[in-house]
C-alpha cells in the first residue's frame, strides 16, 4: 500500500471520527446542559434522541405515501419536529417526575432509567421492534471526491455543519439571550438567583426541555448514518456520559473538545483493531485522564 492510499484511508477514517463526534457532541451538549445546571442524572437522554430518529422516519413515511412531491424537501422540516416533539416530551416529563426529585441525583438516576425502559417498550408497542431507515433526500446521497482515491459522505458533511449550527446555537442562547442569563445566574448560586427574582423552577423546566430537544436533534443526524430501533439510544448513553464527565460537567468547551477527543481515538483505533477493542482502549485511557484529573478537561468553578 502507498502512502498517498494509506494518507486517504486515514482520513477517511478521521471523517468517519468527525461523524460519530457530531452525534456524541449532540448527545453530550444537552447532557451538559440538564446535569450542569440541575444536578439531574438522565438515564432517559438516549431515549429522546430515539424520539429524533422516529420523528425522521414517520415524516419520511408520510411523505412518501402521501406527499412524494416533497421527499427531496421534508429533511429539514423533520429536524425541526423532532426538536419541537423530544422539546414537548422533556418538558411532560420534568413536570410530572423530575421537578419531585431535584437535590435528590440517585433518585433522578432510578426514575430516569424507568422513564427509558418505558419509553422503549412504547416505541416497541407502538413502532415495531425491528430496526427502520427513512428515505433519505438524494441530496444527502453520494460523496465528494477532492482527488482521486479519497471519498467524503455528503450525509457525513452535513451532519458536521448540523452540528455547528446547532452548537453555534447553544452557545448564542446561553451567553446572549435572557434565558442563558438565567440559566447562568441560577448555576453559579440557586438561592441568590431566587432571591432577585429569577424563576429558577421554570428555568430548570425550560432548561431540561431543550436538552432534550437537542438529544432530538441528534437522533435526526442520526438517521443518516444508522438505523433506528427501540434501543439505538441507549447505545450512546453511556459515550454521551463519558463526553461529559470527561470534559467536566457543566462546561461546553470540556464537552466539544472530550466529544471530539472520544470520537476520533475510537474510530482511529477501529482501523487498528476491533470496535469492542477499540471501545476498551478509549476508556482505560479516559480513565486513566479522570485519574490524574479527577475533575475533568475543563472544570466549571459553581458555587451552591
Amino acid at each position: 500500500m502507498s502512502f498517498s492510499e494509506m494518507l486517504n484511508i486515514g482520513m477517511m477514517q478521521g471523517f468517519a471520527g468527525l461523524s460519530l463526534f457530531a452525534v456524541l457532541l449532540l448527545m453530550g451538549l444537552g447532557l451538559a446542559i440538564i446535569f450542569g445546571q440541575m444536578g439531574v442524572i438522565n438515564m432517559a437522554h438516549g431515549e429522546f434522541m430515539t424520539i429524533g430518529a422516529y420523528t425522521i422516519f414517520l415524516f419520511s413515511t408520510v411523505t412518501e405515501n402521501y406527499f412524494p412531491k416533497l421527499v427531496q424537501s421534508y429533511f429539514l422540516f423533520a429536524i425541526i419536529a423532532a426538536f419541537l416533539i423530544a422539546f414537548a416530551v422533556g418538558w411532560f416529563i420534568e413536570w410530572a417526575l423530575i421537578r419531585h426529585l431535584y437535590k435528590r441525583p440517585l433518585d433522578t438516576l432510578l426514575a430516569t432509567w424507568g422513564v427509558s425502559l418505558g419509553m422503549q417498550q412504547c416505541f416497541r408497542s407502538f413502532i415495531g421492534p425491528k430496526e427502520v431507515s427513512p428515505t433519505l433526500p438524494d441530496w444527502l446521497m453520494g460523496s465528494w471526491s477532492p482527488h482521486e482515491g479519497l471519498d467524503i459522505p455528503i450525509n457525513g458533511m452535513f451532519v458536521m455543519v448540523l452540528t455547528l449550527v446547532v452548537t453555534g446555537g447553544v452557545l448564542l442562547a446561553l451567553y446572549k439571550s435572557r434565558w442563558g442569563l438565567r440559566v447562568r445566574a441560577t448555576v453559579a448560586n440557586r438561592t441568590m438567583a431566587n432571591s432577585i427574582g429569577i424563576n429558577t423552577k421554570k428555568t430548570d423546566r425550560l432548561t431540561y426541555a431543550i436538552g432534550c430537544g437537542i438529544a432530538g436533534i441528534a437522533g435526526a443526524a442520526f438517521t443518516t448514518i444508522g438505523s433506528t430501533g427501540p434501543t439505538s439510544g441507549s447505545l450512546y448513553i453511556v459515550d454521551a456520559f463519558l463526553v461529559v464527565t470527561f470534559g467536566g460537567a457543566a462546561s461546553l468547551l470540556g464537552t466539544v473538545a472530550s466529544a471530539f477527543g472520544i470520537a476520533q481515538m475510537q474510530s482511529i483505533s477501529e482501523f487498528f483493531m476491533t470496535g469492542s477493542m477499540a471501545k476498551v482502549l478509549t476508556l482505560l485511557t479516559i480513565v486513566i485522564i479522570l485519574m490524574m484529573r479527577p475533575q475533568g478537561l475543563f472544570a466549571s468553578k459553581i458555587r451552591r
